[in-house]
Formats: C-alpha cells, sequence, structure tokens
C-alpha cells in the first residue's frame, strides 16, 4: 500500500512518460501508459485495502475485515477524508459484535469525516441508535432513528427501524 500523495506523483510520472511517448511517435506505448495511470488515479480515491475489507465484510468474513484493515498503519496519512470515514465505519461494525463504547466511538468519528452514500450514513446512525437504546438514551436514540429513516431513501432499513421503533416503546 502506498502513500495516498505516493500514488499521484506515481501517477504523474507515468503521465509525463506517456507524452513522452506521445512526442516520439510510440502512440500504442502512450494510451497504455495513459490507462495505466488511471489505475493509480483510482486508488487515490478508492484505497484498496479498505475495497478489499468491504469484499470480506460482504462475504460476513469479520476477521478477514480486520485483517484488511489492520494492514493500514497510519490511517490519516494513506487515507483521504472520505475514504477515513469508511475506515472508521468498517471498525464501528466490527466492534458493535464485541465492544458497544468502542464501536460508538467509531461510527461517530466517521460520521464526523463523512460517508459518500446516504445508506452507510443511514446506516451508521442506525447503529449509533441502537448503541443509544441500550445505554438507555431514549431522547438521543430517537433522534437518530428518524434521521436514519430520512436517509433511508431505497426503503433498505425499514424493517429495521421498524423493530428499533418497537423495542423502543418497551424501554
Amino acid at each position: 500500500m502506498f502513500n495516498k500523495i505516493f500514488k499521484l506523483i506515481i501517477a504523474g510520472l507515468i503521465i509525463a512518460y506517456a507524452i513522452y511517448q506521445f512526442i516520439e511517435g510510440n502512440i500504442g506505448n502512450g494510451i497504455f501508459l495513459i490507462l495505466l495511470s488511471t489505475i493509480f488515479i483510482f486508488l487515490y480515491f478508492r484505497n484498496e485495502m479498505i475495497l478489499l475489507a468491504f469484499l470480506r465484510m460482504r462475504k460476513q468474513d469479520m476477521a478477514g475485515t480486520q485483517k484488511w484493515l489492520d494492514k493500514i498503519k497510519d490511517p490519516e496519512a494513506a487515507l483521504t477524508t472520505k475514504q477515513q470515514g469508511y475506515y472508521n465505519y468498517l471498525h464501528g461494525i466490527l466492534f458493535s459484535q464485541t465492544n458497544l463504547t468502542q464501536a460508538e466511538k467509531y461510527f461517530k468519528k466517521a460520521l464526523k469525516l463523512g460517508l459518500s452514500m446516504d445508506y452507510d450514513v443511514a446506516m451508521a446512525k442506525l447503529s449509533l441508535a441502537g448503541i443509544a437504546m441500550q445505554k438507555r438514551r431514549k431522547r438521543e436514540a430517537t433522534t437518530l432513528l428518524n434521521e436514519a429513516k430520512k436517509l433511508d431513501k431505497q426503503n433498505m432499513l425499514t424493517d429495521q427501524i421498524k423493530m428499533m421503533q418497537q423495542q423502543m416503546k418497551k424501554i
């Protein structure tokens, strides 16, 4: 895994060499190098370790997800702000099964840093609402549930939201 600045430097060097190849008349080499540089530009915006961690999460392999996240040694230096949000989001999901206090910290940090998809924001707020409900903070849980309901535009979380609202009535 390269630092985010190195990815841009490598892409810039490859593009510069591609321009040199165009000047020399090697059009095929230049086109190939431009396409090669797009890989590094893509990896600047989408970190490869987070992509692999999401792949493991999709397969319900929590140990594998943790393994890929552990490969990111310094998230502030290696990741952009949105990627740091998803890094914390994944840690929040992992810790929500074992340590609710840690999970709450990670989810709040993920929301502060920002998540790009409304579904992810809704899921983080729903998880925070569940944690608040378990800690007997009903007002905070209600607010977070309402925010999650507004963000869930595809109605993918409606069952979980309804279930949590039923549990809120018991508190």
